[in-house]
């Protein structure tokens, strides 16, 4: 044994704990290391462009950070990656909770890496009004997706502000399609706002639906039915298929209710079963045909540039917003007009332009 080897054992011994632990304490201490060195902004866009799902992952945790450290490091990257994205087909899935969504995407996602497609699947969570907290089980759900070499499922939490979530979703966007991800899919959380968010950042917007939910005649909610491209009724397989053949007859005759859509693209009707894998291949040839059908008129680019435009004025809303409440007079202030509100001396809205003239 050496001297070195010698010394160690003997202040192994000194100490009472034997070689094995030391190794372990060891172990310890080197990955509690590498997790205090984090890479820069440089050594991250490298990875994103080698597609390294790790350095993708570590910069979309940045993008979602409140830290004001974070963002100036997510913003670098986002800026490094940006000449790299807009090169992928953006989809948006909706649908009531129970409509299978998550089924649907992991056998939507399979299908299409079946293709030498990469997929990158964002899933939005509702998080708790009260905790605040989210069940994030979306990678959960998709078994056998998550373990797809060539898919990236990334789940979020909508916190508290659906906006603000989506904003981070659109930024995510741009990582994923610099990492290579040529197909992105976000699913939505189901309930209404998120919907406006994710149509504002997709080209195809499918809506899932189900047989004998009772609003065939109905349309569902009318902004949704016009956001839709394509409506899919899922669970079609065994003692439902008949339902659903009717609710697809009830849906055409809806959706010819609603003025022709400036892509030119008229909105279709079709049925399939996630759990059965049945009709899935059908949608992606949709999804392609409507991608050939505006590409061709200019539609597709003219909304993607609206989309920025949108976006941009979006982002200076939350910004303006953000940095507004950050400032220590207005929350003394906020806290003051409060308490006078609650106290029946002042109105929110008088309250509201004391409050913005102190700014």
């Amino acid at each position: 044994m050496s001297k070195k080897n010698k010394h160690t054992s003997a202040l192994s011994e000194q100490k009472g704990v034997s070689d094995p632990e030391m190794t372990n304490i060891s172990s310890i201490k080197n990955i509690r290391n590498k997790r205090r060195s984090q890479p820069s902004a440089e050594d991250l866009i490298s990875g994103i462009l080698k597609g390294d799902v790790t350095a993708l992952s570590r910069s979309i945790t940045l993008i979602e950070s409140t830290s004001s450290t974070h963002l100036e490091k997510a913003n670098a990257i986002i800026k490094g990656c940006l000449p790299y994205a807009n090169k992928s087909i953006r989809i948006g899935i909706t649908g009531v909770p129970g409509v299978g969504k998550s089924t649907f995407i992991e056998a939507f996602g399979n299908h299409l890496t079946q293709l030498n497609k990469k997929v990158a699947v964002l899933a939005v969570d509702p998080s708790s009004s009260l905790t605040k907290g989210s069940i994030l089980g979306d990678k959960t759900r998709m078994e056998t997706l998550v373990k797809n070499t060539n898919a990236f499922i990334r789940p979020s939490a909508s916190g508290d502000s659906l906006g603000g979530v989506a904003r981070k979703t659109r930024e995510t966007i741009i990582l994923c399609e610099a990492a290579g991800f040529d197909t992105i899919i976000i699913e939505t959380v189901g309930v209404g706002q998120s919907e406006t968010a994710v149509h504002s950042m997709v080209d195809f917007f499918l809506l899932l639906k189900l047989a004998g939910a009772g609003d065939e005649l109905q349309g569902i909610k009318r902004g949704i039915i016009e956001m839709a491209d394509t409506i899919a009724i899922n669970k079609a397989d065994g003692d439902n298929l008949k339902q659903a053949k009717l609710a697809k007859v009830e849906f055409n005759r809806a959706l010819h209710l609603y003025p022709n859509k400036d892509s030119n693209w008229q909105p279709k009707v079709t049925l399939c079963s996630a759990l059965e894998n049945e009709g899935i291949d059908a949608i992606w040839e949709l999804i392609l045909a409507y991608v050939n059908t505006t590409s061709t008129n200019g539609y597709f680019e003219n909304k993607r540039q609206e989309q920025n435009k949108f976006w941009l004025l979006q982002t200076i809303e939350e910004r303006l917003k953000s940095d507004f409440f950050k400032q220590a007079k207005i929350k003394e202030a906020l806290k003051k007009q409060i308490v006078l509100i609650e106290a029946g001396k002042t109105t929110p809205f008088a309250a509201a332009d004391y409050l913005l003239s102190l700014s």
